[in-house]
């Protein structure tokens, strides 16, 4: 009769097999379930501690929370202005009434264009603004009797000058803000100033970063 020689493997052992393939494809998977129970057990009986907003203490009797900082834009658009020098602080208060809402922060003007500029300087006397104006022509002259002193002269004999005195003035300013007002020296003013001899609309970009009220 003859001798059966097969053998089978026992069902311990299949187990035992599929286990380990199992681990060795999906290790993070096993690793989850091993500590599944204790990290129950941890998060029930060891629960995180609720997250404190920081405290600021100058002293051991005065803590405060820490300013929360704000930002804000805004764009406008200025009078429209021919060449000349114009002060335009009572302009930027009216078009910016959130900045009451700022304790403590900063006020940046953009102006988008690169034939006029902005800038701070003398709010009083109206002759310091002409008189920037006149400078500003004699330190970058026209070139009227078309006698070759700029390359770039397809928009007027005007254009390039306002792009060289753009350039030297600048497109921004930038005033610290304290208790919603702007931290301006007395005698200080916001200026726009137009170097193209027709008249254009400028538009400015405001933007606020601070503490608020």
């Amino acid at each position: 009769m003859p001798h059966n020689n097969s053998t089978s493997i026992s069902p311990l052992s299949t187990f035992l097999i599929a286990t380990f393939f199992l681990l060795s494809l999906f290790p993070g998977t096993f690793v989850s379930i091993l500590w599944a129970p204790y990290n129950s057990l941890t998060a029930r009986y060891f629960p995180a501690n609720t997250p404190r907003n920081p405290v600021w203490c100058s002293s051991p009797n005065i803590c405060t929370a820490p300013p929360t900082m704000s930002w804000f834009q805004k764009q406008f658009t200025l009078p429209s202005r021919s060449r000349g020098s114009y002060l335009i602080t009572d302009t930027i208060l009216k078009e910016l009434p959130e900045l009451k809402n700022y304790k403590t922060g900063l006020l940046n003007l953009f102006i988008q264009h690169t034939s006029c500029a902005l800038s701070l300087n003398e709010n009083w006397d109206e002759d310091v603004r002409a008189d920037m104006t006149t400078a500003l022509d004699r330190i970058v002259p026209e070139d009227k009797k078309g006698q070759g002193l700029y390359r770039h002269d397809a928009e007027g004999s005007d254009d390039m000058p306002a792009h060289v005195k753009s350039a030297l003035v600048g497109a921004s300013v930038t005033i610290p803000i304290t208790n919603g007002r702007l931290n301006t020296g007395t005698w200080q003013g916001i200026w726009y100033l137009e170097f193209r001899d027709m008249k254009h609309s400028r538009k400015v970009v405001a933007t606020i970063q601070g503490e608020k009220n």
